[in-house]
Parts: C-alpha cells; sequence; structure tokens
C-alpha cells in the first residue's frame, strides 16, 4: 500500500483535509526524536495511507518540530506528495511549493481556500498554475469538502500522477556548484533526488547537513559552496548563497503569481481586517478577551455545563447506582463486593463522570476559538505582556492548551522555536489549571460561591497565568540569563469552522478524560477505596480507623497552616499526584457521599470559605501529576529540571495557600 505525504504552511487547511480524505487515523506514536505526533490516516477509497507532515514555511527548519518535513522527506520514501495551498496567500504559499517540485517526487497541488480569495476580490486560474508547474492543481474548498472527490479519484492510482520535471534556473556560479556536488555524492546512497539535496546543502538546510555527515566528508562540499557564495558576492549579485537561492525562486513566483492571479477586484477591507481592528485593539482587545474567557467559563458552569451536570449526577447517583445495588442483591453478593461496586467504583468513578458535560462544553468553546482564528491574535496581544516576563507571545498557544491537559500542552511547546523560550514554557506549564483540576473548582466553588461559581472558578485559572507570568521573570533572570528571544506568528484570516471538525477536535480533546475514568480513576477509586474500608483492625472497619485515616493522618500536621489539617484532606494529595481527577472521587469515598448534593453537605461541614480558597489554590499549584512529569522528563531529557519543576511547584503551592489562609485570618475572614 503506497504513502502520500500531505503537506503545506500553517492555516491552510491541511487538517480539513486530511479529516476529509481519510475514513480512519490514529496517532502512531511520534516521529523519531520529537515529540510530534506521527498521524496517519487510511484514504477512503483505500489507495493508501496519508501521512499529516507537521505545517512548515519550507524546508529549511526553525524548529526541532519543522525538521520532521525535511528529515521525513531524505529518510522515506513517499509514493506522492500533497501541497495544500492557500489561494489567497499565494506568493507566499509558493516557496515551499517550489522546493517540493525540486524533490521530484509525483505531486498534487491542492489550491484551497478559492472560495476566501473570491471573498477577497482575487481570482487564481488554476490551469495557469498548472502549466508554469508542471503538476495536476486542483481547487479545494477543504472545509467543506468541496474537491475532495477529484483529490481522492487522482490519489487512486498514485502511480497515474505524473512525474515532476520541475527545474529553475539559479545562474551559472549557482549551477556550477550544483552540478559539482551531485558529482560527490555517493553512488547508491540512500539519498532523494541529488539536485535537490544540493540544492538543500547550499541553502544550508541543518538536516541534509546532519544526514550527509553520517554519510561522507562534507568538507569539499562546503567548500564548493563558500567559492560559489564568494563568487556571488565579487558579482554582487547576493551576500549569501542562501539569500541568492532565496531571490531566484522569488522572482518566479511573483512572475507566476502575476500570470496566474487576477486581483483587480480585490476588496480594500475584508472582514478579517475589520473584526482585527477591534479584537487586537491596544486598549480593547484584552478586555475583550477577559470578557471572552467569563462568557466561556459562565457557559461552562452556569447557563448550560451546570444543569447538564445535575442531570448526569441524578443518573449516576439515582437509576444507576440503585440499579446496581439491587442487581446485586439479586445475585447474593457479598456486602464487600456491595460496598465495592456502589461505594467504590461507582461513588467514585462516577463522582467524577458528574464533570464530563461541563469539561466536554470547556473543550467546545477553546476548539471554536482555536479554530476561528482568534487565538492567534491572542497570542499577538499578550506578546507585549509576555516579552516583559521573559517569554513571547507564541508560548501563549501551549497555555491554552493546558487548560485541556498539561501533557499535550508541553507538547506544543516544541514549535517553540527558541530553546531558552521551550524550556520555561514547558516548566510553567503545570501552573496551567487543566480540566483535571475541574471538578475540584467546580465542587468548592458550587459549595462556598453559589452565585459566583463562574467568578470562583475563572480567578484560579487567572491565578495560575499570573503566577506562570511572575516566575517566568525570576527564571529568565536567574537561570536563563543573557539569552535573546523572538516572535513569529501569522495570523489567518477568521473563519467559521465547521460543526464536524469542531466536534472531532472535542473529542480528540475531551476523550483522555474519559480514558482515564476507565483506567487510573478507576484504578485509584478501588485502591482508596479498599485503603478505607481496611484497617490495622481488620476489615469493615469505621473510616477513622482505616489505613487512609492513618495515612493522611501523617500528612496532616503539615497542612494546619493551610486550613484544611486534616485527615481526609491529606488523604487525598497524594493520589493526587498520580492523576488530578483522583481527587473529587477520593472524596467521594472518604465521605460516602450518595451524590454531589450529598459530598456538597460533607464538605461544607468541614471546610469554610478561606480554607476552601486556600485548598483549591494548593491544588492549583501543587506537584503536577505523574503523566505530566515523565512527559516533562521527556522534553527536557533531565532529571535536574523535572525535580525542579516538581520542587518549585510544590514548595509555591505551600507558602501560597499558606500566605493567604493566614492573611485572611488576620483580616477577619472565615
Amino acid at each position: 500500500m503506497s504513502s502520500i505525504a500531505l503537506v503545506g504552511n500553517p492555516n491552510t487547511g491541511k487538517t480539513s483535509l486530511f479529516n476529509t480524505l481519510t475514513s480512519s487515523y490514529e496517532y502512531v506514536g511520534n516521529w523519531a526524536g520529537v515529540t510530534v505526533e506521527k498521524k496517519i490516516g487510511s484514504l477512503k477509497n483505500g489507495a493508501g495511507m496519508l501521512i499529516d507532515l507537521p505545517g512548515i514555511y519550507s524546508l529549511h527548519p526553525l524548529s526541532r518540530d519543522e525538521s520532521v518535513a525535511a528529515r521525513y522527506l531524505v529518510e522515506e520514501s513517499p509514493g506522492a506528495l500533497i501541497n495544500i495551498v492557500d489561494a489567497s496567500q499565494l506568493e507566499r504559499n509558493l516557496l515551499l511549493t517550489l522546493q517540493l517540485l525540486e524533490y521530484g517526487k509525483p505531486t498534487l497541488l491542492g489550491l484551497n481556500m478559492v472560495d476566501v480569495a473570491s471573498a477577497r476580490g482575487i481570482q487564481v486560474n488554476p490551469e495557469v498554475l498548472q502549466t508554469w508547474l508542471g503538476v495536476p492543481v486542483l481547487p479545494l474548498v477543504a472545509r467543506t469538502g468541496k474537491g475532495s472527490g477529484q483529490v481522492l479519484s487522482l490519489l487512486k492510482n498514485s502511480a497515474a500522477i505524473p512525474a515532476v520535471h520541475f527545474r529553475l534556473d539559479y545562474g551559472e556560479p549557482a549551477e556550477q556548484a550544483i552540478a559539482a556536488i551531485e558529482k560527490m555524492l555517493p553512488a547508491g546512497a540512500s539519498l532523494p533526488d541529488s539536485r535537490w539535496v544540493a540544492l538543500q546543502l547550499m541553502e544550508q538546510n541543518p538536516v541534509i547537513l546532519q544526514v550527509l555527515k553520517s554519510q561522507l566528508d562534507v568538507t569539499p562540499l562546503l567548500a564548493i559552496c563558500d567559492v560559489c557564495q564568494s563568487e556571488l558576492q565579487s558579482k554582487k549579485l547576493a551576500l549569501t548563497l542562501p539569500q541568492w537561492i532565496r531571490s531566484v525562486r522569488m522572482d518566479y513566483i511573483r512572475s507566476l503569481c502575476q500570470a496566474a492571479m487576477d486581483t483587480t477586484a480585490r476588496k480594500p477591507h475584508n472582514l478579517t481586517e475589520i473584526l482585527d481592528a477591534l479584537l487586537t485593539h491596544r486598549f480593547m482587545g484584552l478586555p475583550l478577551f477577559i470578557f471572552f474567557m467569563y462568557v466561556l467559563f459562565k457557559t461552562t458552569f452556569d447557563w448550560v455545563g451546570g444543569p447538564l451536570s445535575d442531570i448526569l449526577d441524578g443518573w449516576i447517583s439515582g437509576p444507576i447506582s440503585d440499579g446496581a445495588g439491587s442487581l446485586l442483591q439479586y445475585l447474593g453478593a457479598s456486602s464487600f463486593a456491595h460496598a465495592l461496586v456502589v461505594d467504590g467504583i461507582i461513588g467514585g468513578v462516577g463522582g467524577v463522570l458528574v464533570f464530563v458535560p461541563q469539561i466536554f462544553i470547556l473543550f467546545l468553546i477553546i476548539s471554536f476559538l482555536e479554530d476561528s482564528g482568534y487565538m492567534a491574535r491572542v497570542c499577538l496581544l499578550m506578546d507585549s505582556t509576555m516579552e516583559r516576563m521573559g517569554l513571547n507571545g507564541k508560548a501563549f498557544i501551549p497555555f491554552i492548551i493546558g487548560f485541556g491537559c498539561n501533557v499535550p500542552a508541553i507538547m506544543a511547546a516544541r514549535s517553540i522555536e527558541q530553546p531558552k523560550d521551550r524550556m520555561l514554557t514547558t516548566l510553567l506549564m503545570p501552573l496551567m489549571s487543566c480540566s483535571a483540576r475541574l471538578p475540584v473548582y467546580a465542587l468548592f466553588a458550587a459549595v462556598f460561591f453559589p452565585s459566583r461559581q463562574a467568578a470562583a472558578v475563572l480567578s484560579m485559572y487567572v491565578l495560575g497565568i499570573v503566577f506562570a507570568l511572575i516566575l517566568c521573570k525570576v527564571f529568565s533572570k536567574f537561570l536563563f540569563k543573557n539569552e535573546s528571544s523572538i516572535f513569529i506568528i501569522e495570523l489567518p484570516p477568521y473563519r467559521l469552522p465547521q460543526i464536524k471538525t469542531l466536534l472531532r477536535s472535542t473529542w480528540e480533546k475531551g476523550k483522555g478524560f474519559l480514558r482515564k475514568a476507565g483506567t487510573i480513576i478507576l484504578a485509584g477509586s478501588v485502591i482508596i477505596w479498599l485503603m478505607s474500608y481496611a484497617g490495622p483492625g481488620g476489615l469493615d472497619v469505621a473510616m477513622d480507623d482505616s489505613f487512609l485515616a492513618k495515612f493522611g493522618g501523617l500528612i496532616a500536621p503539615l497542612l494546619q497552616p493551610l486550613g484544611f489539617g486534616n485527615w481526609q484532606a491529606g488523604s487525598t494529595l497524594v493520589p493526587g499526584f498520580l492523576a488530578k481527577e483522583v481527587i473529587v472521587s477520593t472524596m467521594n469515598i472518604i465521605y460516602h457521599a450518595p451524590d454531589t448534593a450529598g459530598l456538597e453537605t460533607q464538605i461544607a461541614q468541614v471546610f469554610t470559605p478561606l480554607s476552601s480558597i486556600s485548598f483549591m489554590i494548593f491544588i492549583l499549584l501543587y506537584i503536577p501529576c505523574l503523566a505530566t512529569v515523565g512527559v516533562i522528563r521527556k522534553e527536557t531529557a533531565s532529571w535536574k529540571w523535572t525535580f525542579f519543576s516538581m520542587g518549585y511547584s510544590l514548595v509555591l503551592a505551600y507558602i501560597v495557600s499558606f500566605i493567604v489562609f493566614q492573611g485572611g485570618r488576620l483580616l477577619g475572614w472565615s
């Protein structure tokens, strides 16, 4: 079965086309050497496998993530390439296209977003593009699926896609250098087209240089490049060889765009520019973002998510729990089995599952903001603030992803170009409130701040960002001195996301929570229940005499200054290191709560409004979960930084909770 690579710039609709062309897809590990997920899908017509390469602007990587595409083209041999370009941004997109055509594999050019280009008064002639480039060009609207049928028809027999014979003339000095390098490349080596390899070497592509170094002595090859560069400088054609190659390509692209594009009806102001004037306004942009976030949390907890969670809680604590109890009684199950299933499994796992509607609504709205193009504007808005703190605005996207789960958020930090910014983002990511902490916030906000639930939960998210920025400034000053930062981000046009894409994206984000409910939370609930059921005196002991109470009692004195120095609170924190989702399920088991209302009643008797704030802050800031610790170790390749991230977060949580509780007491709060 042939493999076909999907390549394109970021924000060109590559993911939409991938979803349209494939009937099923899976993540099969990561690309070698990086943590970018390797996404492979089966084409709907069974013609082969579609490999979705990370979005790149050129084959010369700016970050380690972007090196994936160049490395794939060198080390593997796809049967064909699909290069998707944005018709409304054609000139910029074609730079990558020329590099791919020089690669020499059969190529199909997907001219996407022709509807967006037309709305802007830009008409692109596919026939002219096809004539100039020598490859099939198909107009597409990937987000609606228009044109995808023609793509599948062509791919049904990838061998029928004509071979590429594209060749640019780079001038006598460069052509002589290309020919000389080609002659010196080892015969029979597992390398792609020799001319393409020579050009990539002359462009100083680090991936190609690394591959060549493993096969031969590159000193003579680099000497040829130096001679060519000197000749270009002496003729005053260019300062560097890569600059000359790029200028030749851009001249060709400008001529091509002039022939293929009609911009006479181009509109001076489109919807994107009008919205940007408001949403990225110097003074209005940030207040509008905060307002949108408030609406997000209000929808999640008050308007929609809260009522849905109440309905689900009624089902779990009512028909499901009662039905399981009746079934066990009918089967003659022992009291141990009855308590394990009803109190341990249904009570523990069900106590977390009631928050699934809120979590999925949160993911749905975040997916909408991402797919609409608004999140890129937020990065731009935050850049000046984050720059003063030692990061650039691009780190804000991983922070937002961290609201879902810290693990993929840390992986997303690989797209940040500078090692210093990437490391800082990785270390600070655990301060972002992931969805696993959400049930804790929702529980305590419902008990102590019923009329201001959205504001209470939003304050936890804001607090995490504030501490991340403060620590970013501290770490930049003392741990990463004299390291510069640059900020490059593309602002895609605003688009109305497709419902199918939104639902798929929401499911991809939320299914991890459900998977944990069936694995980690289930196992944790059973273990916690067994610890509460057994004690030094045997089985079915009083809760205060259980192993769980003894264990929590060891930690309780340390937590006394923070306002929650009881064994029940202490018993939730250690399981919370395995997975933050287990915290609420542990509380359900400890307090024998039949439903959420019962748990809320118990919580109200043990905590006060002040101690509840202290507890929520501690949950926000203390040691990240085991999965996050594992990915920090993998990303940093250092146990030193991994233990540092665990240590500083625990110390920070203790200090801040101490200040909040003791300071509140001094002010007379309860």
